[in-house]
């Protein structure tokens, strides 16, 4: 890939976030107000020192307005952004590239979902007409064809890797219940959510993210412009999204065991970080376990496990909170819920929160000397994906 990076040229200085759930009592507008006020709180600034605003959303707005009138803003540019599931990333790469451009100062991404009382139980695609050739499974029901194509590439009986992708939720699950912003907060075991019914193939209810209403936001400055606002500032080593084309729903060669865009966007994110060894130099990631089968292939994707391994690192706690690469510290996904336009900007808060030493001490990651954490979000389907990987740390190279 072509990707010249913007590695520590830009820097993260405040992250504020909403609790996720079902936010009966709160508007859109109470969403956004409560996240940006909470990140402009922090560093002592106003809604006017910030140059320039990105606004991501799937389906709760459309246009700058869905911010600007909110914030009652005057005189500000503000765009707002969409890319699937990866939107609250996309807005926060965006406000990144701005500011590393010189063309702002200071910048804003925002991202918020607000669907529990729209009418629907969450986010509906768009009904444009077709050929009748695409898709026509539910995301629920493409991910879990990734646990028979796993057993029988890797050997693996169906059984044992039901358990495996269970004690994935179970580990999820752990760790929100000590998040106090998780949408569920309750432990559940994996013995328990293989018990539970089938919703598609053999993925059970608790299998699946929840559908959440919630708001996040950054504020980002040039990197040497960091330590005016704050003392722990993070530093942006890379930003890297790939969009597929779509080969995976034609090629009768894809097995559904991984995301290609998916390793795409890390191994991109790499070489612009400088990272070689994931799994040795990354401190935590947050990555996008929509469904507990995605988190699997996303351990193999990312590099931390080898093509085939991973689910025995599942299975040994490599990624648990105590584990060699703490993965969804705060419960992911899977238990923090998923606010569509929020969840991007979420993980990057997570980061902040553990690579600042602020987590509390209840779900806070061993002490390494690890300096670098990584956000991984996609949007899409199998086969049918766009994939974003941020990589940042706490100290200029």
């Amino acid at each position: 890939m072509a990707s010249n990076g913007i590695k520590d040229k830009v820097a993260i200085i405040s992250i504020g976030c909403t609790p996720f759930r079902e936010h009966w009592d709160k508007s859109r507008d109470d969403l956004v107000i409560d996240a940006t006020k909470q990140t402009f709180k922090s560093v002592g600034l106003t809604s006017a020192d910030v140059d320039a605003y990105w606004i991501g959303t799937a389906q709760s707005g459309m246009s700058g307005l869905t911010l600007s009138i909110p914030l009652r803003l005057t005189g500000k540019p503000v765009t707002r952004v969409e890319n699937f599931c990866a939107t609250g990333s996309e807005a926060l790469r965006q406000a990144c590239y701005a500011v590393a451009s010189g063309a702002y100062d200071v910048a804003m991404a925002v991202g918020v979902e607000k669907v529990k009382d729209s009418g629907y139980q969450g986010l509906n695609a768009f009904p444009y007409p077709t050929a009748g050739t695409n898709r026509t499974l539910t995301a629920a029901a493409m991910y879990s064809l990734v646990l028979p194509a796993y057993a029988e590439k890797y050997g693996i009986e169906e059984d044992e890797l039901r358990m495996v992708v269970a004690k994935i939720a179970e580990k999820n699950h752990f760790n929100g219940a000590r998040n106090p912003l998780a949408q569920f907060r309750r432990e559940t075991s994996a013995e328990q959510i293989c018990e539970m019914a089938p919703v598609a193939g053999r993925l059970s209810i608790f299998d699946c993210a929840g559908v959440a209403d919630g708001a996040a936001a950054a504020i980002v400055v040039p990197a040497e412009k960091a330590y005016d606002y704050t003392d722990k500032p993070l530093f942006v080593k890379a930003l890297s999204f790939v969009s597929g084309n779509g080969a995976g729903l034609m090629d009768p060669s894809y097995d559904y065991t991984t995301f290609p865009e998916c390793e795409m966007a890390a191994n991109d994110a790499y070489l612009q970080a400088g990272v070689s060894d994931p799994r040795k130099e990354i401190a935590l990631a947050e990555v996008h376990d929509c469904f507990t089968p995605t988190e699997l292939v996303l351990m193999e994707d990312l590099g931390f496990s080898e093509r085939g391994q991973g689910w025995k690192d599942v299975m040994s706690g490599d990624f648990a909170l105590d584990g060699v690469l703490p993965v969804n510290t705060d419960g992911g996904l899977k238990s923090f819920g998923h606010p569509v336009g929020a969840s991007g900007i979420r993980m990057h808060y997570e980061c902040w929160l553990q690579l600042r030493g602020e987590a509390p001490p209840e779900r806070s990651i061993p002490e390494t000397g690890k300096k670098l954490g990584l956000v991984h979000n996609l949007g899409g389907y199998p086969g049918e994906m766009v994939s974003f990987v941020s990589i940042m740390g706490t100290e200029i190279s």
